[in-house]
C-alpha cells in the first residue's frame, strides 16, 4: 500500500489532511476514491496510520484514522554518506538507492577531483531536487523518515565533522590491509551507532585529502580487489553495515 508523509499539524484528533502533490498523486495516479485506504506516516513522530479517505477537495484530501500501525522500518544504525560530487545524474541514483537501503543522511562534498562545480544557485536547485528524490524513495520503500540532504561542504568542514561519529570509514582504493569486515567486527554489540562513509568522486580521493581525513580521524578501508564505481560504493557499504550491525 502506498505511504504518504505528513507533519503533526496535519492531524486533527482522528482526522488527517493531505495536501500538495499527495492530492494529485492519490487522485490522478492512484485513482483512489472515497472509502479507499491509504498508509500515512507522521514524519515528526514516525507513527504510521491506516486511514480511510472521507472527502476529496480541490487542494486537499480528508482521511479518517482507522488504526495505528506497527511499522519498524528504521534502523538503530545511523548512517551518513559523505559523497564526493559525481557527474551527471549519479548523485540522484546514489540518494535513491541508499535511501531504499536505509541511509539517514547525505552530505555532498566538493573534493579536489570533482569535475562538477556548483555555484550557489545551482546548489539550492540540486539540493531541492535531491531532497525530493529522497522523499519519493522513502515512500516507495516504506521508510518512516525521509533522509536529510545537507548543503554541499568542503574537505575542511568534513574533517571537522568526523569527531561527531562513532566511526567514519574512508573507502580508498590504495588501502590494502584494513577491511570493512575487520572494522565492523569492532562495533558488533554496540547500540545506536553513528557511522559515516566517505566516498570519492569518479577520479577518487586525492592523496593529500586522504591524509587530512585520516589525521582528522577517518579510517581507511579496502573494499576488496575490485574497484567500484562511485555510485556503487555507498549502496554496497551501507548494505553490509546494516546487515552486520542492524
Amino acid at each position: 500500500m502506498p505511504k504518504f508523509f505528513i507533519k503533526s499539524n496535519q492531524i486533527n484528533e482522528n482526522e488527517i489532511t493531505l495536501v500538495g502533490e499527495d492530492v494529485k498523486h492519490i487522485s490522478n495516479v492512484l485513482r483512489k476514491q472515497i472509502a479507499d485506504e491509504v498508509n500515512i506516516c507522521n514524519i515528526d513522530t514516525s507513527e504510521n496510520f491506516l486511514c480511510q479517505i472521507t472527502k476529496f477537495e480541490k487542494d486537499n484530501i480528508q482521511c479518517k484514522i482507522l488504526k495505528k500501525l506497527e511499522c519498524k522500518t528504521e534502523s538503530n544504525v545511523d548512517i551518513t554518506i559523505f559523497q564526493g560530487l559525481p557527474k551527471s545524474e549519479k548523485m540522484e541514483l546514489i540518494i535513491q538507492k541508499c535511501t531504499e537501503v536505509g541511509v539517514k543522511t547525505f552530505v555532498p562534498v566538493q573534493m579536489e577531483r570533482c569535475i562538477v562545480k556548483l555555484d550557489e544557485k545551482s546548489k539550492v536547485k540540486k539540493i531541492e531536487r535531491w531532497q525530493k528524490i529522497a522523499e519519493t524513495a522513502a515512500k516507495q520503500s516504506g521508510r518512516n523518515n525521509i533522509p536529510d540532504i545537507k548543503d554541499v561542504i568542503n574537505l575542511e568542514k568534513l574533517c571537522n565533522l568526523i569527531e561527531k561519529y562513532d566511526i567514519v570509514l574512508l573507502a580508498y582504493e590504495n588501502e590494502f590491509n584494513c577491511t570493512l569486515k575487520s572494522e565492523l567486527k569492532k562495533l558488533i554489540g554496540r547500540e545506536n551507532l553513528k557511522i559515516g562513509i566517505i566516498i570519492g568522486p569518479e577520479g577518487g580521493i586525492d592523496e593529500k585529502e586522504v591524509k587530512e581525513l585520516v589525521i582528522a580521524g577517518a579510517k581507511r578501508i579496502t573494499l576488496g580487489e575490485r574497484i567500484l564505481r562511485t555510485e556503487t560504493v555507498g549502496i554496497v557499504v551501507s548494505s553490509i553495515i546494516l546487515y552486520e550491525l542492524e
